[in-house]
C-alpha cells in the first residue's frame, strides 16, 4: 500500500497524518475482511479465481505511484539497495524454511509459510519506514527492485526450500507473477508516464484503493479454508509472529552490520520484515491450496500491526 511519495508527505502535518491514517486502517480493514471471511465463507464461494485479478489491482496502484526518482535512488546507492535486496530473499526465505521445522508444520502450512517468505516487499513497508523516521529514499528503492526481480527470484527459492513439502511447478509460478504483479506494474508506470497530470489528482485515493483490494483478497483466502483455521490458527499464528519479529530483528542487524547508519537500519527491518503477502496468497491458492494460503492471510493483518508499533516506538525513540 504505497502513499504517493512519503518524503513528500513529511513537508506537511496534514500529509502525515493521512499517512498514519491509512497505516492504521489498514490492519483494522484487513482484521474485518478476515473475520468476514471466517464467519460467511459462503458469501464468496466462487471468488477464489479472481485473487490473481485483484492483486493486479494492487500491482497497478503500485505502478502508477512511481516516479524516475524511484529508479534514480538504486543507481546512487547501489550497496545499500543490495545489501537490502540479499537480506530480504535470504533471511525471510531461510526463516520460513527454520520456522516450518522448528514447528512441524503440515505441508500444506509449511509450504505457505516458506512462500510468504520468498515474496518480495510489503507494500506498506515504505510507510511504515517513513512513519519510524527511517531512510524512505531506500526503503522505496529496495522494494522497487525486490518486486521487479520476483519472478526470477521467488520461483526457484520456493522450488528449493518448500520442494520437500509439496510440488512446485516454478515455471508456472514464473509465468503467474509477470501476469499479476510485473505487467501491471509496468502498466501502471506507462499510465503515469502518459497521463501523469490526471493521475496526480487521483493518488490520495490510491492507498485506500489498495488496501480494500487486498482486504477483499483476504477475506475470500480465509473463507477458502475456513474450516481449517479453526483447528490451525493458533499454531500459524505463532508462525507469523516468529517469522514476522525475527524478519524485523535481523533486518534491522543486516544495516547495523552493513554500517549503514540508524536510518538507513530502521528501513532495512521493514524492507526485511514486511512480505508481499498478498502475492503470496495468490500464489498460494493457485500452486497449492487454500490451507497453505492461511500463512499468507494471517501474515497480510500481523505484519501491519506490529509494523505500525514498532514504527511508532522507533519514532519516539528517535526523538
Amino acid at each position: 500500500m504505497r502513499t504517493e511519495r512519503p518524503e513528500h508527505v513529511s513537508d506537511d502535518v496534514t500529509g502525515d497524518r493521512s499517512a498514519r491514517r491509512a497505516v492504521t486502517v489498514f490492519p483494522l480493514l484487513v482484521l474485518a475482511a478476515g473475520a468476514l471471511g471466517l464467519l460467511l465463507p459462503g458469501s464468496f464461494t466462487g471468488w477464489g479465481e479472481a485473487v490473481p485479478y485483484l492483486l493486479g489491482v494492487v500491482m497497478f496502484c503500485m505502478g502508477v505511484t512511481m516516479t524516475p526518482q524511484d529508479f534514480r535512488g538504486v543507481a546512487k546507492r547501489p550497496w545499500a539497495v543490495a545489501l537490502g535486496l540479499v537480506a530480504h530473499y535470504v533471511i525471510m526465505p531461510g526463516l520460513g524454511w527454520a520456522i516450518a521445522h522448528l514447528l512441524d508444520l503440515s505441508p500444506q502450512l509449511a509450504a505457505g509459510v516458506i512462500l510468504v517468505g520468498c515474496a518480495p516487499s510489503g507494500t506498506a513497508s515504505n510507510v511504515v519506514t517513513y512513519l519510524a523516521r527511517g531512510d524512505v529514499a531506500l526503503s522505496v528503492s529496495v522494494a522497487t527492485v525486490s518486486t521487479l526481480v520476483a519472478p526470477l527470484v521467488t520461483p526457484p527459492l520456493t522450488l528449493l526450500l518448500a520442494g520437500e513439502y509439496l510440488p512446485v511447478d516454478a515455471g508456472s509460478m514464473v509465468t503467474d507473477i509477470l501476469k499479476t504483479v510485473l505487467l501491471p506494474i509496468l502498466a501502471g508506470v506507462v499510465v503515469r508516464l502518459l497521463a501523469g497530470r490526471y493521475v496526480q489528482r487521483a493518488l490520495p485515493a490510491l492507498p485506500w484503493l489498495s488496501a480494500l483490494t487486498i482486504s477483499v483478497i483476504v477475506a475470500v483466502v480465509v473463507a477458502g479454508s475456513a474450516d481449517a483455521i479453526r483447528s490451525a490458527a493458533g499454531m500459524v499464528f505463532l508462525a507469523v509472529v516468529l517469522h514476522n519479529g525475527l524478519g524485523l530483528a535481523l533486518g534491522y542487524g543486516a544495516g547495523r552490520l552493513g554500517r549503514l547508519g540508524e536510518p538507513a537500519s530502521r528501513a532495512m527491518a521493514f524492507e526485511v520484515g514486511m512480505q508481499n503477502s498478498g502475492l503470496a496468497a495468490s500464489l498460494a491458492t493457485a500452486h497449492f491450496s487454500p490451507l497453505a494460503a492461511l500463512p499468507a492471510a494471517v501474515f497480510s493483518v500481523w505484519h501491519n500491526v506490529s509494523g505500525s508499533l514498532t514504527a511508532a516506538w522507533l519514532s519516539r525513540r528517535g526523538r
